[in-house]
């Protein structure tokens, strides 16, 4: 019987210590957790700032909810784009410097939405091979000529970009790669993109809020301003340091026009609540006037990365909040994040597919919520594993 296979598949991620079990969190998303009945010291999310459940937020999901209810009832281009909404997409367009944001229910649909919009048959996407899943979904999705160079090797893309013929072609990277915590080469990349006419999408996931000026993101943070390159689009979650769910595009009027005019996962699905679109606008302040948060959450990376130095614990080049120790082996990476939890600490072991095969690792994710002390912590667990 066809189920059959699946107990058969599902017992072989078993043995290769690939299968993956959901957790069930009884507080608040936060650095202190209760986790299946256990409390721990969690450093898994990536609510960089620590704004998930930051009580001004509540307030405003609140008020909103007081006012605009709960549901949008349909979808944007129907009935569905209420006031709030619009007020979110005017200010995000303002706070990363462009002339208009099209807010979107995810990130993985922003994604989705944009490429195959940009880009069909006959056209070409260079894609980053560290690219997060939904990207690689994307690309694929638009049918394109699907190219994927090395890491960050400008060199290769170069080669690829010269050799397309393809009548249109797009340039897709993460500006934070979600796994190794590097940054993307965005000048380089944005002047291959002048220089062979393509689009470069960027998905500064877990850059907007915590780097650049005011957390205006990656781009920013690299001497990139929006509104002087039409031919890059800007997508920003809203889901980790902004602490609540979403995503936005920025980019050109025109752009945004067409992408709200074709990205299909925009048109055919209902509004997010007004109550999201309402605490992001609340959100998107607190992040503007969040210096203070982002200075110390660059204390504790550099406290943890210290910290590591002169033991087996090697973290990769990584200036970013996500911290992660490659260890290789599945069992291994698993036993490791078992020892810390039986010393009341949280961090995932991240294995293949989510990173490539004989790369599985301990992900750490700082946020600006945890204290100095509580990273220390999580040092001298570390060390005491050695």
């Amino acid at each position: 019987m066809i189920w059959d296979e699946l107990d058969s598949e599902l017992a072989g991620l078993a043995a290769q210590g690939l299968q993956r079990r959901r957790r069930v969190l009884d507080t608040p998303c936060g650095v202190e957790v209760e986790v299946d009945g256990c409390a721990l010291l969690s450093f898994c999310s990536n609510d960089y700032l620590g704004l998930a459940a930051e009580p001004g937020l509540i307030e405003a999901a609140r008020e909103a909810a007081m006012l605009w209810g709960v549901g949008s009832g349909a979808s944007h281009l129907v009935s569905g784009h209420l006031e709030p909404h619009e007020t979110l997409e005017q200010h995000l367009a303002a706070f990363v410097g462009s002339a208009r944001a099209l807010y979107f229910s995810t990130g993985y649909m922003a994604n989705l939405g944009v490429v195959p919009a940009l880009v069909g048959r006959g056209d070409a996407v260079f894609a980053d091979r560290l690219n997060h899943a939904s990207l690689i979904d994307a690309a694929q999705l638009s049918r394109a000529g699907h190219h994927r160079y090395p890491h960050n090797d400008l060199a290769a893309l170069e080669r690829l970009l010269s050799a397309s013929t393809a009548k249109r072609k797009l340039i897709l990277t993460d500006a934070v790669f979600s796994m190794d915590g590097d940054l993307a080469p965005l000048p380089q990349l944005l002047a291959l993109a002048e220089r062979f006419d393509a689009w470069l999408v960027i998905d500064d996931a877990h850059g907007f809020g915590v780097l650049g000026p005011q957390g205006r993101g990656t781009p920013a943070h690299l001497g990139i301003e929006l509104a002087s390159h039409p031919r890059l689009l800007y997508i920003g979650t809203l889901g980790k340091a902004a602490g609540v769910s979403g995503a936005f595009v920025a980019g050109t009027a025109n752009v945004i026009e067409w992408l709200m005019q074709r990205a299909r996962t925009y048109i055919f699905t209902t509004a997010a609540s007004p109550i999201v679109a309402a605490t992001l606008i609340k959100s998107i302040k607190l992040i503007e006037q969040g210096d203070a948060l982002r200075s110390h959450l660059q204390l504790l990376i550099e406290r943890l990365r210290n910290g590591l130095q002169d033991t087996r614990w090697q973290l990769l080049a990584s200036p970013t909040a996500i911290q992660p120790i490659i260890i290789g082996d599945n069992d291994a990476a698993l036993h490791a994040a078992a020892a810390l939890a039986e010393q009341g600490i949280w961090v995932p072991a991240i294995r293949p597919p989510t990173v490539p095969k004989g790369t599985a690792r301990l992900r750490i994710t700082l946020s600006a919520a945890h204290s100095v002390a509580q990273v220390d912590r999580l040092l001298a667990a570390l060390k005491q594993l050695q």
